[in-house]
């Protein structure tokens, strides 16, 4: 019995001793990144910082593994982790309390996340991005305002765009309406100008949230087109009521940005997780979690499985006529190029509700 105790007592004060180390180890990089990535202050004044804390985590690790002498270690091993973890919770109270702003300088496709005016069934959108994109960095700013009657919406569309491999992808939402364009929301980054995206920075709250209203001739465009990512585009099967609901979501969404800026996270509020949150909302039943939200590249097989999307067709069948580049970039040399063309060239061969020929609500 004394030898199992024994045993125990040591098992446990090296099993402490390990998880301490590996605490101050990825808690101390941890930091060292928010540091370097936020810079707080100057680039000199940032760097001094993070090599402070080095020497401090260096200093509190050596001196909590030095041999038990009086003259070797004079803090006790409880002290020292106590001194360490009031350091971190410090960082920790630093870096919570960066505020999110809403007045930055902005890179010009995301200056503004769209207002509106809702009467009854009649929503009035401003700054709905309508931008002619030539190429990545080259296009014509434009700022459009338009009326949609949400009892006019016919359907649902999740368009994904992939950029780095299959396991990632943006993730867009589209409504369709009997008398009007399709538009688009869109959660992305809200960059500063000069700033391009970074995961890495999405984790150490270096970007904004931004909720993007846009034409798809602008925000399908500019993926598929400009800067040649991989676009498809999913229908998905959901009801009058869910959809219009959803669609007043974005709404809401809309005003919790202009109220309370926050912040874009890599992996828990970003374009997918969100849209997420806001389907759980407005659905009657439960959706379940799954890994597929995170990797959200196999999000149309999350929906596949969920019986979102049509099971006429398996997933292999469902990539091969989801995939609009080839459509779009035939769409480059038709004679009409207006937005609303663009959209019904995107949707061929899918089984999704047919647009207008004629818009009727401006």
């Amino acid at each position: 019995m004394n030898n199992s105790s024994s045993f125990l007592a040591r098992f446990g004060r090296v099993s402490f001793h390990l998880i301490f180390s590996l605490f101050l180890v990825l808690s101390s990089l941890w930091f060292v990144l928010a540091i370097w990535i936020q810079k707080p202050f100057n680039s000199t004044f940032s760097i001094i910082i993070m090599l402070i804390w080095a020497i401090f985590a260096i200093g509190i690790l050596v001196t909590y593994f030095a041999k038990n002498k009086a003259q070797s270690r004079k803090i006790s091993r409880p002290k020292l982790v106590l001194i360490y973890v009031l350091g971190f919770a410090a960082t920790l109270l630093w870096y919570f309390n960066i505020p999110a702003k809403q007045d930055r300088d902005w890179s010009p496709d995301v200056a503004r996340i769209f207002t509106y005016e809702k009467h009854g069934d009649l929503v009035t959108i401003n700054d709905i991005r309508d931008f002619n994109w030539k190429t990545e960095d080259q296009y014509d700013v434009h700022w459009d305002r338009r009326t949609f009657n949400i009892q006019n919406i016919t359907g649902v569309s999740i368009i994904t765009s992939y950029w780095m491999g299959p396991q990632i992808a943006h993730t867009l939402v589209s409504f369709s309406f009997s008398d009007q364009k399709p538009l688009v929301f869109s959660i992305e980054i809200r960059k500063e100008k000069n700033e391009s995206f970074s995961a890495i920075g999405g984790f150490f709250r270096q970007f904004e949230l931004s909720l993007i209203a846009a034409d798809e001739k602008d925000i399908v465009y500019t993926r598929s087109n400009a800067r040649g990512e991989q676009v498809y585009f999913f229908p998905v099967k959901m009801g009058k009521n869910e959809a219009q609901a959803l669609f007043l979501e974005y709404l809401d969404k809309s005003d919790q940005l202009h109220q309370h800026p926050k912040w874009y996270n890599t992996l828990s509020s970003n374009c997918t997780t969100l849209v997420f949150d806001m389907v759980q909302a407005v659905d009657p039943h439960h959706l379940p979690k799954d890994y597929r939200l995170l990797a959200s590249g196999y999000l149309p097989n999350y929906l596949y499985d969920l019986g979102a999307l049509d099971h006429k067709w398996d997933m292999k069948t469902w990539y091969e006529k989801a995939h609009i580049n080839p459509r779009a970039h035939r769409f480059d040399h038709f004679k009409y190029q207006d937005s609303l063309n663009f959209s019904k060239v995107i949707r061929l061969g899918l089984p999704a509700p047919a647009l207008p020929d004629v818009i009727t609500q401006k």
